[in-house]
């Protein structure tokens, strides 16, 4: 039986203080959760966020990072500096890092494996545009992510990875993939998993949805095989609506 993962992804929002402030309002609602917790955070908010989670059962994460250890990077964050700060998610490739960023799934590969080597867990996003799925390309969409995303990644080291399945479509946008529709694209990336590094790995790995996940629909898509906790947008914004998530994944 696979934990489920409930990540909240900030993006660019709350200040450090306002992190901190969050952190011990959500706290008390989630304690004793029967799944694991994260809160991926701005970088200016990781020091404050690792130090209200402190004594309770949220894990924090980073929304991003560079694939060098150190270097001419002007605004970049490596993988140690994470580490050092106390961070233990990190948040690769997100469909907005791709659209407003030029990153890509070579970029994405490179990152993940920085992220292994560092020992920081990653949630990987691969998700398909709305054109792509109304011409019926989601499953090669998805299967070329998750294998360049993976290229020269070894099967113990993916079972450490979190996949994160977001519909483009889906991401901000109030639209949801149904229950069915994001259990039929998490069987095809669990598929693909399977493939590169045999069932048994793909039994293992941990398999988010992520797009427009709220406290209203959380349940009918926890509920599926296939889909293994969320990555929260909005919703996680509001300690109410982000621990509503978490009880819908007991």
């Amino acid at each position: 039986m696979r934990k489920k993962v409930i990540a909240g992804n900030w993006k660019m929002n709350k200040t450090a203080s306002e992190a901190e402030a969050f952190i011990k309002e959500v706290a008390p609602l989630v304690k004793g959760a029967g799944c694991t917790v994260v809160a991926c955070v701005p970088f200016t908010d990781l020091a404050a966020a690792v130090k209200a989670a402190k004594r309770t059962n949220i894990k924090i994460g980073a929304q991003n990072l560079h694939y060098e250890k150190s270097g001419a990077f002007t605004g970049e964050v490596s993988a140690d500096m994470l580490l050092d700060l106390g961070v233990k998610y990190v948040i690769i490739g997100h469909s907005e890092r791709r659209q407003y960023f030029g990153e890509t799934d070579e970029t994405v590969n490179l990152k993940l494996k920085a992220a292994l080597a560092a020992g920081l867990s990653p949630i990987v996003c691969v998700g398909e545009l709305l054109s792509e799925r109304e011409d019926g390309v989601t499953p090669e969409v998805l299967r070329r992510q998750v294998k360049i995303a993976f290229k020269d990644v070894s099967a113990d080291e993916a079972k450490k990875v979190i996949i994160a399945y977001e519909p483009v479509w889906a991401i901000g946008t109030g639209k949801t993939a149904t229950s069915d529709q994001a259990d039929e694209a998490c069987k095809t990336i669990r598929d693909c998993v399977a493939v590169l590094f045999g069932k048994s790995t793909a039994s293992k790995i941990i398999i988010q949805y992520g797009g427009s996940m709220n406290a209203k629909n959380a349940a009918d898509l926890l509920k599926k095989p296939n889909v293994d906790g969320g990555l929260i947008g909005g919703a996680s914004l509001k300690s109410a609506d982000f621990a509503a998530i978490v009880e819908a994944a007991r």
